[in-house]
């Protein structure tokens, strides 16, 4: 059974920073990415890593102050989340992929999500 657990969500205050993780198990996945959905909004791509860590994809509004990657041997997956704004409150999901593409648009899988609220 493919499980996928997020931790490391939480309070931070607008210019701080949080790294999130994602545990996988039950499978080997190719494309793992990261989602969100603020309060009243559809859930959003923020970013996606491939298998190596050579392909990885970022939502514009992240770029420059997110990063992710991944440590197969753990079968995890991060989030490192700098000069974070208000803006940036949402619950983050975790999502892996058969393929870069799937991860992209229409995961495979999801997890359950944190909450990262950042106040102004």
């Amino acid at each position: 059974q493919v499980q996928l657990v997020e931790s490391g969500g939480g309070l931070v205050q607008a210019g701080g920073s949080l790294n999130l993780s994602c545990a996988a198990s039950g499978g080997t996945f190719y494309a793992m990415a990261w989602y969100r959905q603020a309060p009243g909004k559809e859930r959003e791509f923020v970013a996606t890593i491939n298998w190596n860590s050579v392909s990885k994809h970022y939502e514009d509004s992240v770029k420059g102050r997110f990063t992710i990657s991944r440590n197969n041997a753990k079968n995890t997956v991060y989030l490192q989340m700098n000069s974070l704004k208000f803006e940036d409150t949402a619950v983050y999901y975790c999502a892996a992929g058969r393929t870069l593409e799937r991860a992209r648009g229409d995961p495979d899988y999801w997890g359950q999500g944190t909450q990262v609220t950042v106040s102004s």
